[in-house]
């Protein structure tokens, strides 16, 4: 088993990295989220789900790409959140990924916020 600090290998093409700041998994995301990568992250969402943390922060800072099948994984995700009693929220995305979010409409479906303070601190 791995340690929580160090999810994934460092040459794998999506790291995932864990932490809890008081009742939120921050889970922070680190290269690209598409088709090879998309299944992992929507296992590790429902883990964390099942585990029975189901309010879960996203910080896509790192976040270089995200293709059709991550934001499935993203609404997923936010519907297992949901269905857990909490909720998915996202924060910190870089200027590519956030432009193919707004454009798809999923920042207005998602709880989005510009800096992982701000999605901390949201109720």
């Amino acid at each position: 088993m791995r340690a929580p600090w160090r999810l994934s290998p460092e040459d794998a093409p999506l790291k995932i990295k864990e932490q809890t700041i008081d009742s939120v998994v921050v889970v922070s995301l680190d290269g690209r989220v598409d088709g090879s990568t998309a299944p992992d992250l929507e296992k590790y969402i429902s883990g964390v789900v099942e585990r029975g943390n189901a309010r879960i922060l996203l910080d896509c800072s790192k976040m270089d790409y995200i293709g059709s099948t991550g934001l499935r994984v993203m609404l997923v995700g936010a519907r297992k959140c949901q269905q857990g009693g909490g909720k998915l929220m996202l924060c910190t995305l870089r200027a590519t990924c956030k432009s193919v979010m707004e454009a798809s409409g999923f920042l207005t479906m998602l709880d989005y916020y510009d800096t992982r303070e701000s999605a901390l601190a949201a109720p």
